[in-house]
């Protein structure tokens, strides 16, 4: 049983890298650099606390014969209201700052919407869904954290001009996502999700 919540961890933290390939933040992601500023830190833990929120919502509150016709329209809608609401009141309320919308994650509302439909569709219980969120939290941070190094290491070695700044990161993007895709098929055929 506690196999399954491993795999299930693992799975979500390599697929939050093709939820970045999918147009959702691949822009913040390739013009992250210097180190991680704690808005970051907060940004994603307000995608945490949405998504299992929304799951709470879709898997608990909606039922019934248009469960999936209601989901699917107001996934992505609700996703970015509670993700943009949670956020306004945690900047101005109890941090007191002005939002950073420099951040490394372009666009949460659609990452939102994307890891709530996953788990929506995978998560039976609470803790399968708060397993499969703490992963796709740390898999934001890790795509950040490669991302940084790779654009560290770039201005450290010789790098042709053409490929200096975001381009070596859109192409070290790709080949990460190649690798985490092959990766999150195989934990999904482990899993056992058909």
């Amino acid at each position: 049983m506690s196999g399954n919540y491993l795999l299930l961890l693992i799975y979500s933290c390599f697929t939050i890298n093709l939820l970045l390939q999918c147009a959702l933040g691949i822009q913040g992601a390739a013009g992250s650099q210097g180190r991680i500023k704690t808005t970051e830190l907060i940004k994603t833990a307000l995608i945490f606390l949405t998504g299992m929120l929304l799951w709470i919502f879709f898997s608990n509150v909606v039922m019934g014969f248009m469960a999936n016709i209601v989901m699917y329209i107001l996934i992505f809608p609700l996703s970015s209201i509670f993700y943009d609401a949670f956020e306004y009141l945690v900047f101005k309320f109890i941090i007191k700052k002005e939002i950073d919308n420099n951040s490394f994650i372009s666009f949460p509302g659609g990452i939102t919407a994307v890891i709530v439909f996953i788990c929506v569709n995978i998560a039976g219980s609470f803790l399968e869904a708060a397993v499969l969120m703490i992963g796709f939290s740390s898999g934001i941070l890790l795509v950040n954290f490669i991302i940084r190094e790779v654009r560290r290491r770039a201005a450290l070695e010789a790098v042709p001009a053409s490929l200096r700044g975001k381009p070596i990161v859109l192409v070290t993007m790709g080949l990460l996502s190649l690798v985490f895709t092959t990766v999150s098929l195989l934990l999904f055929r482990m899993i056992g999700v058909q």
